[in-house]
């Protein structure tokens, strides 16, 4: 199927949801924990069995990033499959009892496109200031951030590039988990 030139697969390797379900992330996380996912409307239902396969429970939208075109003038809007995207939603889900430090977190983002995929810096620095300084995992990273352990294709020389794999080998158990979704719906 031809998805456009913005689909995922033009930009870099994608998984199944199949594989990113199991990805042990359920190992690698605290007891106590809270995961962002990030996800496009269509793929909603997968987010649902990704939140169930790593262990924890929905919650709910963490983070609706209202896309600017990368000026920073107008909006961007994708095709969409229906209707013109311009919304991507970031959603939480809880592993335990994660303690919340502060209450004035919105969940609104404005903010200018930049490469495929990467995600709003204000996305990262609105965690932390919600949960503190914790130990605290992005998965599929684009980029290294200062404070965050990263695992990804696209990290190169990160110091934890092996963290999934060692999940449950005394590498720590992390707070908080970000991840950007890359599935592909058509992959079975």
């Amino acid at each position: 199927m031809n998805r456009g030139q913005g689909a995922a697969e033009n930009h870099y390797p994608t998984m199944s949801i199949q594989e990113i379900c199991r990805l042990p992330v359920a190992e690698l996380a605290a007891k106590d924990c809270a995961l962002f996912l990030w996800v496009t409307f269509p793929q909603l239902q997968d987010a649902m069995k990704l939140f169930e396969a790593w262990g924890f429970t929905y919650k709910t939208l963490g983070f609706a990033w209202v896309k600017q075109n990368k000026s920073g003038k107008g909006f961007f809007f994708g095709m969409g499959y229906w209707t013109r995207s311009n919304v991507e939603i970031c959603l939480l889900g809880i592993k335990g009892h994660p303690k919340r430090i502060s209450k004035s977190i919105s969940q609104l983002i404005i903010s200018p496109l930049e490469q495929h995929s990467k995600k709003p810096d204000e996305v990262r620095k609105r965690i932390v200031e919600l949960f503190g300084e914790l130990p605290r995992i992005e998965l599929f990273a684009r980029q290294k951030t200062s404070g965050w352990d990263v695992w990804g294709n696209e990290v190169e020389g990160s110091a934890s590039s092996r963290i999934l794999e060692n999940a449950g080998k005394g590498d720590g158990n992390r707070g908080i988990c970000i991840s950007t979704q890359r599935f592909d719906k058509g992959k079975k």
